[in-house]
């Protein structure tokens, strides 16, 4: 059972995402950062993410790209800006559908016994940015790459 939690307070430019993974950090650190791990967990269920750039690093670029069922494709890119494995990673985020609307990525891995704690949190440039997301149901597509992702890194532990 996921313990997803996604806090977007009134007035703030931010969004605070927590959830527990049972594997260990340097596990779910791995998986967040292999080009191979991402595109079997990155994305929508129904969606095929091809990983065109994971240069992990900091000054790195990222670009990853979604294939839906009826052909269309979904851009999203970033440049990483700092990066602490297996603890920490900070990257900015853009939707290649709505570009200049960036907003910067901090993940936080917690050791907690044979589990990690995953927090992110992702300021935004304006609160109508932030809503805006909210708005788009990210909080489904969250979901549903978060699970992915428990299940990948539970079967790699």
């Amino acid at each position: 059972m996921s313990d997803l939690k996604v806090v977007a307070e009134p007035g703030r430019q931010d969004i605070v995402i927590t959830r527990t993974f049972d594997a260990p950090r340097d596990v779910v650190f791995a998986a967040m950062t292999d080009a191979d791990s991402i595109a079997r967990w990155w994305g929508l269920d129904e969606t095929d993410t091809r990983v065109e750039v994971a240069d992990a690093r900091p000054g790195g670029r990222w670009r990853y790209v979604e294939s839906s069922p009826d052909g269309a494709e979904y851009g999203f890119h970033g440049v990483f800006h700092d990066i602490v494995a297996p603890e920490r990673l900070v990257q900015t985020f853009e939707f290649e559908g709505m570009p200049g609307h960036v907003s910067m990525d901090t993940y936080t891995l917690e050791e907690r016994e044979d589990r990690t704690l995953y927090t992110s949190v992702t300021v935004f440039q304006s609160v109508e940015d932030r809503d805006g997301m909210i708005a788009s149901g990210m909080e489904s597509g969250l979901k549903q790459s978060l699970d992915a992702l428990e299940k990948l890194v539970t079967e790699q532990a």
